[in-house]
């Protein structure tokens, strides 16, 4: 018994075949060169399905389909996403389905990475939990009594969007939202507006990417420490609302946490010790994602393993 997945990125589309138990079976991908618009891809996608099915003698019991916003997964239509431009209105779920005959469910890539850390990673057993990106943006999946919640136009999650402070770095066309704190592009500009103050001695360039902040806070450079203090403590105060507000028991970060965690995570929980109801903070467990880079095997997978067994 397995599942299948089709990851379908700007860049590369990767199929995935993966047991009930989460053992990655097979795995095959390929360019999506979405300039060529979204027949040619979608062809090779039903082949490679076809390929991996048949070498496997399987028959999955549902296939995942994950993909950047905007989309519709009720639907099944992919609606152009900015990674997917040509892709518009694409009833991808329609013309898999017709093909192998396999029931096909679409997500959002956050939403399908809450999916896979809640079936296999760090959201196991647990029942109310929240998924952050963190990485070049910051997204939420939400899993609420062990179901995804989507809410009423599919645009639940988006607390890159919340604002945190009256000015900042800008996220989501927000200056001083959650994701222009706590995002690789806002790190970035954080990193680049303490620089221009920052009279002490530091390794970083005037204009220092996110990896030159985390490579140098590991080494001790004090620029790079406090830019990540800095955004350590803008996640505690979007943790903070999601907290209240949501009453997860596990609240699963990926990405930039994953790798700054130790720099990220002392003035986190300063903040929500400050900010958070008491109750339901003591009962949350804030922790980093575990599948790392090999997410993406499991997202789309999971999105169909969810939603197969809640049929």
């Amino acid at each position: 018994m397995a599942y299948l997945g089709i990851d379908i990125g700007g860049t590369t589309t990767p199929v995935c075949l993966v047991s009930k138990d989460g053992e990655l079976l097979s795995k095959e991908a390929f360019l999506t060169n979405q300039a060529e618009g979204p027949k040619p891809c979608v062809e090779q996608i039903l082949l490679v399905a076809e390929s991996l099915l048949k070498q496997h003698c399987s028959s999955p019991m549902a296939i995942g389909i994950a993909c950047g916003s905007p989309l519709d997964p009720e639907q099944g239509i992919i609606q152009a996403p900015p990674n997917l431009s040509t892709w518009i209105d694409v009833p991808i779920v329609s013309l898999v389905e017709e093909r192998l005959k396999i029931p096909t469910y679409l997500e959002n890539d956050a939403n399908a990475g809450a999916c896979a850390e809640y079936c296999f990673g760090a959201g196991v057993g647990s029942k109310n939990m929240i998924f952050l990106t963190f990485g070049t943006g910051m997204g939420a999946g939400i899993i609420l009594n062990g179901e995804l919640y989507r809410g009423t136009n599919f645009n639940a999650g988006e607390v890159g969007h919340m604002r945190l402070a009256p000015e900042g770095p800008v996220g989501y066309h927000k200056a001083g939202s959650f994701e222009g704190f706590c995002s690789g592009g806002g790190i970035a500009q954080l990193a680049a507006s303490l620089y221009q103050d920052f009279r002490g001695e530091t390794v970083l360039s005037p204009t220092p990417t996110t990896r030159d902040v985390g490579e140098a806070a590991v080494q001790g450079d004090p620029l790079a420490r406090e830019v990540l203090a800095l955004s350590g403590q803008f996640l505690g105060k979007g943790l903070a609302l999601l907290i209240d507000i949501l009453n997860p028991e596990r609240i699963v970060i990926g990405s930039i946490f994953e790798r700054c965690e130790e720099f990220l995570r002392p003035a986190m929980q300063e903040v929500l010790e400050q900010e958070a109801l008491p109750s339901s903070l003591s009962c949350c467990e804030i922790m980093p994602a575990k599948l790392g880079d090999t997410v993406g095997d499991f997202a789309a997978v999971s999105v169909a393993r969810m939603f197969h067994l809640s049929r």
